[in-house]
């Protein structure tokens, strides 16, 4: 087997690891609230816990992967990620009030998810080049959408058997993908030094100078597509199993029909925008009013079915955003900008879904039709955002053609001036002078074509 097959077979495990960390667990989040008594807030921290940790530490794992190589930050990610679900599975087997020990489980897993997915994207921009790249990231995230739509169903067959059969299923999920991973994949070696800290951030602070006018909506608008997306399900989880009394795998695959639809309609939309940066901008617009809308038409329907099929239109949104702005963020900054802002907009993301279930089960305390109306009208505002400010290629292309423009008139200026040389050519003849009395492929060129003149003769 060619090791381009290896690396790619050994990679592919990493992302879906990532998924699981918080898809496979709302569906058990239920349960998990009846078992150990807890508090609908209490349970949706089992969710944040992960995410913020994970939000935290992603930006310094894409650093530590740069110093010392993917493949370490990679293999020590997927062993945290797993000894945290061994923490929080035998503390619910052993322990008569485990929630904090499953926190701090749950804390270290979300700290072994931040080198997994982000650092794996890396990894195969090291390992594959043109085409062969762009098929590999394919596969990763053709990894990374299944993984979305089958781990409510995962998690709700694991549920059968006991509610904290989910936690120890990372370890053995880990372990198998931590054993492809350090077997198969080759990492080469790194060729340039890795940034100093303080150089690093001051690199992330001249992007964001730079960039920043649209580069901060866009974080906040993929922050604000996850943020909704696991609080909805999070309230749609407590919803199907309290009030219409679905549980188990049928909740699952309940769950998984938003998470489904939102990979197709991520899919399709990476297939439409290609490079076109106007139709991506176009998309997000489009992408985050599909949102309102679904929240807004969801603000006065009660039925569990047709709630699904509003909630659906969200998915479509969600699924037409995300693609585009992977796509804006990289395609606009630099190559060797890419990781430390990725990794970044990763981090950022993290926090959306941290944030989602505790702020929606608080607005729901309130009332259910102010929980939906609130994320509406912030998807409405954000959808506002986007036409005035996500404008990456206006600021790309101004920002450039202003200072070819500088340059331009700056040489012709110079150029009657005398303070500058014309070409190239005409500073290699002044120095040239300077140091022979005379040029000579100037000479060289008379000669050469003396001799022409003789032959047409």
């Amino acid at each position: 087997m060619a090791q381009n097959a290896k690396n790619l077979i050994g990679l592919v495990g990493v992302p879906l690891v990532m998924v699981l960390g918080n898809s496979m667990l709302i569906p058990v989040l239920p349960t998990m609230k009846t078992e150990m008594k807890l508090t609908s807030l209490q349970s949706s921290l089992l969710i944040t816990a992960f995410s913020i940790a994970a939000g935290i530490v992603i930006p310094f794992a894409g650093y530590l992967s740069d110093r010392f190589g993917r493949k370490i930050v990679i293999i020590i990610s997927l062993a945290l990620y797993g000894l945290g679900g061994l923490v929080a599975g035998l503390a619910a087997l052993w322990l008569d009030q485990p929630y904090m020990a499953i926190m701090g489980g749950r804390v270290l897993q979300g700290i072994g998810a931040a080198g997994t997915a982000p650092i794996a994207m890396a990894l195969v921009g090291d390992l594959f080049e043109g085409a062969s790249e762009s098929r590999a990231l394919g596969l990763l995230e053709t990894s990374n959408g299944m993984g979305k739509v089958l781990s409510p169903i995962f998690g709700s067959l694991l549920a059968l058997i006991s509610w904290y059969m989910v936690f120890l299923a990372f370890p053995i999920i880990c372990g198998v993908v931590l054993l492809m991973f350090l077997f198969l994949t080759k990492e080469k070696k790194q060729e340039k030094k890795p940034l100093p800290v303080k150089q690093y951030m001051h690199s992330i602070a001249q992007v964001f100078k730079q960039h920043g006018k649209w580069l901060v909506p866009a974080f906040f608008i993929g922050s604000i597509c996850l943020f909704t997306l696991f609080g909805v399900l999070f309230y749609l989880s407590d919803l199907l199993e309290e009030k219409y009394k679905i549980d188990g795998v049928i909740k699952g695959f309940f769950l998984a029909i938003p998470l489904l639809v939102m990979s197709i309609a991520a899919y399709v939309t990476g297939i439409i925008i290609k490079k076109k940066l106007k139709l991506m901008r176009l998309f997000v617009i489009i992408g985050m009013f599909l949102l309102a809308t679904s929240y807004i038409l969801a603000s006065f329907v009660q039925g569990a079915y047709v709630l699904i099929g509003i909630l659906v239109i969200g998915s479509v949104g969600t699924g037409m955003i995300l693609p585009c702005l992977n796509s804006m963020i990289v395609g606009a900054v630099q190559k060797t900008e890419r990781g430390m802002i990725t990794s970044l907009y990763s981090g950022v993301r993290f926090i959306g879904v941290a944030i989602g279930p505790p702020i929606f089960t608080w607005l729901l305390e309130i009332s259910r039709t102010v929980m939906f109306l609130s994320i509406a009208g912030l998807s409405l505002v954000f959808a506002v955002v986007a036409i005035f400010f996500l404008k990456p290629k206006q600021v790309e292309q101004q920002g450039q053609g202003t200072k070819d423009s500088e340059t331009k008139a700056w040489r012709q200026i110079s150029e009657v001036l005398g303070i500058e040389p014309e070409t190239v050519h005409e500073e290699q003849r002044e120095r040239a002078m300077e140091r022979y009395g005379f040029d000579p492929n100037e000479l060289v060129k008379r000669v050469l074509s003396g001799k022409k003149e003789k032959e047409k003769q």
